[in-house]
């Protein structure tokens, strides 16, 4: 039978303290790092294997998680990465990991602004949050690196920034998949749209690497001459508006035949049209929302990209707990699949999402 390899057994072979190992295994305390180098090392060799929930419970130690997140009553899209979070923190909570929820207006960068100050205020052990506003999110991961924050990113990511990890899809290669689907049903001569359901679209970076991933599809990928319109609308909200808005694109250009609507919204372009007209377009969206999922059995909406936000907030908590609890690293950049789909393959990723609870 394998021998228990206890902290006196581990300070005995490496000429130190018990208290010395403790320290290095709790990560507190002055440690000259040689001597913390000679016990992992010493750890190592004599398979030692940390009882983390012991562990936990020795210490009593609450370890705080903040989610900023904008606010999914607003939006049904943010409640998905929100419950990938709730399924993580059912499968860690019993390591004293506690998480905060921070709600803030996703089209409002001051008041985004004004929540984090919150959260900065709540000195969390770690912050995972989507960084939809650009400038104010690069501000408060430099704020987070200054105060050794830990921090993970979801949904949009920022270049060169401090945050520990990037968990999300790769925004340029799903324009160029939304313009591979859609190229399937467009005729030469025809025209597709990029539809940015969005306020402050041309400052939104993943959008902006969406477009230039559709273009580039169109431009290098096939044979077809397709005329590639862009257009922004932000009051998309008001049905009457947006419809007052495609008809106007629709009689303008007689040959758009097919739009891709760059975020999780494409239901709200076929509520706002007469069926005949959606019958006659082919339209490419994002994410299993069931305003979505309708639509997609109905086949009024033809595909979905599937970026899995569910996975997304999942994944984000299960490893900030793995690096403030069990001093792992993770990956800089997690892409995650894009998942192409449509009604006979729906309910295998909805079954899938609700797999992904697991205790740790």
């Amino acid at each position: 039978m394998k021998k228990n390899v206890t902290i006196k057994d581990i300070a005995s072979k490496a000429d130190v303290s018990t208290g010395t190992v403790d320290r290095v295994l709790h990560n507190r305390g002055n440690v000259a790092p040689e001597v913390r180098e000679k016990i992992l090392q010493v750890m190592d060799e004599l398979g030692y294997e940390r009882n983390l929930l012991a562990s936990a419970l020795a210490y009593k130690r609450v370890f705080r998680i903040a989610l900023l997140l904008p606010d999914f009553t607003k939006d049904p899209y943010w409640e998905q990465p929100y419950s990938g979070t709730q399924k993580a923190l059912k499968a860690v909570k019993h390591y004293g990991i506690q998480a905060d929820t921070f709600l803030f207006n996703l089209f409002d960068p001051e008041n985004f602004l004004e929540v984090a100050a919150r959260v900065i205020a709540a000195q969390p052990d770690g912050i995972l949050f989507p960084p939809i506003f650009q400038k104010e999110g690069k501000w408060l991961l430099d704020i987070c690196a200054e105060k050794n924050i830990p921090t993970i990113t979801f949904n949009t990511n920022i270049e060169n920034s401090s945050a520990l990890s990037y968990i999300g899809q790769d925004s340029y290669q799903s324009g160029v998949l939304a313009g591979r689907l859609l190229n399937f049903a467009l005729e030469d001569g025809e025209a597709a749209m990029i539809l940015n359901l969005e306020k402050g679209a041309s400052n939104a970076r993943h959008l902006l690497e969406k477009e230039r991933g559709f273009r580039f599809y169109f431009e290098n990928k096939q044979r077809k001459q397709i005329q590639v319109l862009r257009r922004d609308i932000e009051s998309f909200e008001n049905r009457d508006t947006l419809r007052a808005f495609l008809m106007t694109q629709l009689e303008a250009f007689p040959n758009l035949a097919g739009i891709f609507v760059t975020n999780s919204r494409a239901y709200r372009v076929v509520n706002a049209l007469d069926e005949a007209v959606v019958n006659r377009i082919k339209i490419v969206g994002f994410d299993l929302l069931q305003e979505n999922l309708k639509h997609l059995y109905d086949n009024k909406i033809n595909f979905l990209i599937n970026q899995n936000p569910v996975e997304q907030g999942y994944i984000g908590l299960m490893d900030l707990f793995k690096f403030i609890f069990l001093k792992q690293e993770p990956e800089p950049i997690h892409y995650l699949p894009l998942d192409i789909v449509v009604a006979e393959n729906v309910q295998y990723y909805l079954n899938k999402q609700e797999s992904l609870e697991l205790v740790v």
